[in-house]
């Protein structure tokens, strides 16, 4: 595991279940008996001509972790004392680079101040030896014997390779020590999101990625040995949280109306209006509820929170792109676009192709029940310097009618549309097919929403072709409900490909 720094990294066991990744180190603990020296004890002990004092500690206050004596010598000073045990906590003196001078020079004879910990440190790790020669007849066979002593040796001769004592162990009746996997986090679910990006760049890690909890914990980077173990499990973890969203998205619709249904909701990285370089993207959660878009900084909980969007935009007035290869802006990838009813393009991106065809699935849901359900939407506009409304009618199609009188001037059907063009700013031009005559006639309009018309008229057209297409309607609603496939409970067992894991 690499604390933010150059360490090697530990490694790691996953296990997935229905609503929590849980990530495991394996380390050697003591599990059961309360040994009679686990209290702080004072032990002085004198240098031998041969053997010096007899034990060997690793780790030091300079690198923020504990010191502890990690090999004691047979029939050295250290063991004969019956107070000095494997696993003590050296607590005085404090152990750096200049206390350890002061022990190699610490002539006939040192105290220390010791405390026996429970759990043996990372760094110390204890490799179980069934067939070990220095386990005590009356101990359990979980006794184990240190991994190396590549910490500093207090003997006289540094090459001694004397075998460790019976004695140094504990000899505690019930005292028992095992290797066993020890929960390291635990990562709730539900609302939780994955990623493989460097936060807020479009660089994405080798093979790794991390899950961060709604409430802020995170997993720290998961190192994968290949890049097939990764994505597998991505998607499984993955798959698991839209589970959980989609059961917890079955509740919550049981307190809205029909009209107020939530289609979607999911962690999306957006990316920034004015980026610098090194806070390219944010995390935003999207939902798609009744006739809206809502983009949040994080999941809603409460009614009150759904008032609290930092933006919201009608589904039927704004428009989404999926970027192909050739459209993608930087190295991001499954990115889609939304122009909203004002021309302004907002860029996301998700983790994985199955994550985007979701999102596109759902969207065009949405905005088919939207449409289907107001049926038409009349907007203002401009016609020959006369004030007049236009409807678009999911049944009949364009209507253009007089804003004062009501009196309509001019009805087509949507399959009479042949073409049309804006400037950019205000006005359409709209070419209709007389039915009778055959002949083109332009209609040209000017509107203040000119946006929020060109999208609203591409919904009106979508849901009439996805109308007339059983099939599709019947596709999105299976869409929506199934989402990512689910491996509800995974376990990385001892035939799966070791982790590295940092944080």
């Amino acid at each position: 595991m690499d604390f933010e720094g150059n360490e090697e990294p530990f490694n790691i066991r996953l296990h997935l279940a229905k609503d929590i990744l849980t990530i495991q180190e394996q380390d050697v603990i003591c599990v059961s008996g309360e040994p009679f020296y686990s209290s702080e004890r004072t032990v002085t002990i004198r240098r031998q001509t041969i053997g010096g004092f007899g034990l060997s500690i690793k780790g030091g206050a300079e690198h923020k972790i504990p010191v502890v004596i990690s090999k004691i010598s047979k029939e050295q000073k250290a063991e004969l004392s019956g107070l000095l045990f494997i696993g003590d906590g050296i607590l005085q003196p404090l152990v750096c680079d200049f206390q350890v001078q002061v022990l190699r020079n610490a002539g006939e004879e040192v105290t220390l101040t010791v405390s026996f910990l429970k759990k043996t440190p990372a760094f110390l790790k204890l490799p179980l030896c069934e067939d070990c020669t220095c386990i005590p007849s009356d101990q359990s066979s979980g006794t184990s014997s240190p991994l190396c002593d590549s910490g500093l040796h207090l003997n006289y001769h540094p090459n001694n390779t004397d075998t460790l004592s019976c004695s140094s162990w504990p000899t505690s009746p019930g005292l028992r020590w095992e290797k066993r996997w020890v929960d390291l986090r635990l990562i709730p679910l539900l609302h939780s999101r994955l990623s493989q990006y460097i936060p807020g760049s479009d660089v994405c890690r080798k093979n790794a990625f991390q899950v961060i909890a709604v409430d802020g914990v995170c997993s720290g980077v998961i190192q994968f040995p290949t890049a097939e173990d990764c994505l597998d499990w991505l998607q499984a973890i993955a798959g698991n949280i839209s589970n959980l969203t989609k059961h917890n998205v079955k509740k919550i619709n049981r307190n809205f109306p029909v009209n107020q249904q939530i289609i979607y909701m999911g962690w999306v990285d957006e990316k920034e209006q004015d980026s610098v370089q090194d806070r390219m993207y944010s995390s935003k959660f999207l939902a798609l509820r009744g006739s809206s878009l809502f983009k949040f900084t994080a999941p809603p909980v409460t009614t009150w929170d759904w008032t609290r969007a930092e933006k919201s935009f009608t589904v039927y007035e704004i428009m989404c792109k999926i970027l192909k290869d050739s459209d993608l802006l930087d190295k991001r990838r499954h990115c889609f676009s939304v122009q909203t009813e004002t021309g302004e393009d907002m860029f996301f991106s998700v983790e994985l192709e199955c994550e985007l065809l979701i999102w596109e699935k759902a969207f065009q849901m949405a905005t088919f029940l939207e449409v289907e359900r107001i049926q038409c939407k009349t907007y203002a506009c401009i016609m020959e310097s006369h004030l007049m409304g236009l409807t678009v009618d999911f049944s009949m199609g364009f209507v253009c009618f007089d804003a004062a009188s009501k009196a309509v001037l001019w009805r087509y059907k949507f399959s009479q549309l042949k073409g049309s063009s804006d400037d950019g700013k205000s006005k359409i031009k709209f070419l209709f097919q007389n039915q009778e005559s055959k002949s083109i006639e332009a209609k040209e309009l000017e509107f203040s929403n000119l946006f929020a018309v060109l999208h609203c008229i591409h919904a009106f057209f979508a849901a009439k072709v996805a109308c007339l297409d059983p099939m599709f309607v019947e596709s999105q609603g299976t869409a929506t409900t199934t989402g990512i496939p689910s491996l509800s409970n995974l376990s990385c067992n001892s035939q799966t490909p070791k982790l590295k894991y940092t944080t």
